[in-house]
């Protein structure tokens, strides 16, 4: 066996230690546990609750970086990886899941629905292999598969299906060229703005799946304004940084 694949011997810690690192694994891995109750409800047309798991799976997305960081699982459980579980993960609530809902729910052209969706699972895995997913900066680089967005505002805004289905093309094609997209969470200029709208569209968000997407225009703007504000930030920065050198 090559030495680089050879398990690591944990460093001298307490059992509690050790499986309380382990437990952070599997608050991770539950994730895909999340995301097949999401599958379900999306097979049965509950696209309202297909949406609130999904959301869970972000909550637990969220949370379990800075947990594993508390309890040092790098160090105490170095023979699992977190960041394959994460990618695993991911790929599970922000491509697969969606991609199924997107293809299954009727708003793309029948004919291009399943070439569609095929396209979405695929440029996903290559998205998450791409070791330039991230810039130093820690922007996204392309559209980051995140297809239960993508997903969500299509329920939302419902439009035609020959527009939905050149809208996932679109995506699909966006995943490959170098552009910039903020993560929400992870960019430090304007963080507290951002973390502003993302607490903002977090309860617009609630408020559209209580009313299964029946909502009010003022709703649906302020979502999509908040969307237009994490895709086009970093464009207009740069674009206005040129204009003043």
């Amino acid at each position: 066996m090559d030495k680089l694949n050879q398990p690591v011997s944990s460093p001298q810690a307490s059992p509690g230690a050790r499986a309380a690192a382990f437990s952070v694994h599997i608050f991770t891995a539950m994730g895909a546990g999340i995301g097949l109750i999401a599958l379900l409800e999306a097979v049965r047309e509950h696209w309202a609750a297909m949406f609130a798991w999904l959301g869970l799976a972000l909550v637990v997305d969220a949370l379990d970086g800075p947990i594993a960081r508390r309890f040092d699982v790098v160090r105490l459980q170095p023979n699992w990886s977190g960041e394959v579980l994460d990618l695993v993960v991911d790929f599970v609530t922000y491509v697969f899941v969606p991609a199924y809902a997107i293809t299954a729910s009727g708003l793309l052209l029948p004919l291009a629905a399943p070439l569609l969706g095929a396209g979405i699972v695929v440029s996903g895995a290559l998205y998450f292999a791409d070791r330039r997913m991230k810039t130093d900066d820690n922007h996204f680089r392309g559209f980051p598969a995140l297809w239960n967005a993508a997903a969500f505002y299509l329920f939302l805004l419902h439009p035609q299906p020959w527009l939905s289905s050149l809208m996932i093309a679109v995506l699909i094609v966006l995943t490959f060229v170098p552009l910039n997209v903020m993560h929400p969470v992870r960019v430090v200029r304007l963080r507290g703005l951002t973390l502003s709208l993302m607490g903002v569209w977090a309860v617009l968000a609630i408020i559209v799946l209580a009313r299964d997407f029946d909502v009010s225009l003022p709703v649906t703007a302020g979502l999509c304004s908040i969307a237009l504000y994490v895709v086009a930030s970093d464009a207009a920065i740069r674009i206005l940084r040129m204009f003043k050198a």
